[in-house]
């Protein structure tokens, strides 16, 4: 069903990086969940409202959130396919995002008011009766948010939407949820026991509170900047060191600008004595092709570095080592020497996760300060003058 409906609705269905392309798969896929959700509040309303289920009708008004989140998760993927224009030179595809908070949002409103309603149903319990159209209506549901989950995955997963990966989890969650109320309505039936209806919409209640918190934490991350993804960090660095001539990679930073959006810059390392017009078109190819295969727009700094100093080269191993082993997280770089008659000093950054230049355990200090014990342990005349800064994307450095 998920091919027919790509192929019966999606022009140039392939080019899934195409602005255009990316809007109509999220726009199917919403408009389906739209239908498909309605069609399941409909169903459960109906059958809670006839049989005086207050765990059913919760289950069907989560349907019915879900639709309304669709209908949102619409409006962003309309607005953020949007081009960029002079006021919004950057885009507009951090619409989805909002989307997706305001979504979130929605989810939590309407899991305080099942919650409210349960708890005053376990207080003051009716009879729920029980009939096998009930149990048709929520078989049929967890079939069809089965479906869903699937639909949305495949989706998602095709334009690299986070909303899509969002829906399709929430979907998956939800036939967990509607199996607990088919299960509370059976025990009911045989048991008598009605409280245990409203102890089951609580239960939904809880678990739709719980999703929606963890929705408002995964929209609000790229919002506020989160950390680039570890794969894409992973692919920057091993593309940009595969091209001959770049010595390391360092300060890389990824800015989200929304799905399909982003920027990066970062520094590379090369030789000195490299020509310099041969260097500065080296780092115009990689570049473009960062543009033209990853749909990344980089921006990238030249370092040049000596190489051949056979005592430079040690430094650079033995720090790499012994901060490897201070620190895991932690990578140094630019690492240079200033000789003198008395003294040496050697000078390089030392990236850390940004938490550790502000810390009450002040570990960024504590680092610096093991990293100078270290080297004047091995070279007694020899001084670090460490620059600290934060590791924007907790990548590990390929070279010092």
């Amino acid at each position: 069903m998920t091919q027919f409906l790509i192929r019966a609705f999606i022009k140039n269905r392939e080019n899934t990086a195409n602005r255009h392309v990316r809007a109509a798969y999220g726009n199917m896929a919403c408009v389906v969940c739209v239908v498909c959700n309605v069609l399941l509040f409909l169903g459960k309303f109906l059958v809670g409202t006839l049989f005086g289920s207050v765990a059913i009708a919760a289950d069907g008004l989560n349907n019915l959130s879900d639709a309304s989140s669709n209908v949102v998760s619409l409006v962003g993927f309309k607005l953020g396919s949007r081009p960029a224009d002079s006021e919004h030179p950057y885009g507009h595809a951090r619409y989805e995002y909002l989307a997706g908070l305001a979504v979130s949002v929605m989810i939590m409103v309407i899991g305080v008011e099942l919650l409210k309603e349960s708890f005053l149903k376990v207080l003051h319990p009716t009879s729920v009766l029980f009939g096998w159209l009930t149990v048709a209506v929520l078989l049929a549901s967890i079939a069809v948010k089965l479906w869903m989950s699937g639909f949305n995955k495949t989706i998602g997963g095709l334009i690299q939407s986070e909303t899509l990966l969002a829906t399709a989890a929430d979907a998956r969650n939800d036939v967990i949820a509607t199996t607990a109320v088919l299960v509370a309505s059976v025990i009911t039936h045989f048991t008598g026991f009605d409280r245990l209806d409203g102890v089951m919409g609580l239960g939904v209640a809880a678990f739709i509170l719980y999703s929606g918190f963890g929705l408002v934490r995964d929209t609000l991350n790229p919002i506020i900047g989160a950390a680039p993804d570890p794969a894409l960090v992973e692919h920057i660095e091993e593309k940009a060191l595969s091209y001959p001539g770049v010595l390391g990679l360092h300060d890389l930073m990824v800015h989200d600008y929304g799905p399909g959006n982003r920027l990066a810059s970062f520094h590379i390392e090369m030789d000195a004595d490299s020509d310099v017009m041969e260097s500065h078109d080296l780092i115009d190819t990689i570049e473009r092709d960062f543009l033209v295969h990853d749909d990344l727009i980089v921006t990238i700094h030249y370092d040049p570095v000596v190489t051949g100093d056979a005592h430079v080269e040690e430094l650079k191993a033995f720090l790499k080592e012994t901060v490897k082993q201070l620190e895991p997280k932690a990578s140094v770089h630019d690492v240079r020497t200033v000789p003198g008659p008395t003294h040496t000093n050697v000078i390089f950054d030392c990236a850390v996760p940004a938490e550790y230049l502000s810390d009450k355990e002040h570990r960024g200090a504590k680092l610096l300060s093991a990293i100078r014990g270290e080297v004047q342990k091995k070279w007694a005349d020899h001084f670090c003058v460490i620059h600290l800064e934060p590791d924007y994307a907790h990548h590990i450095n390929k070279e010092c």
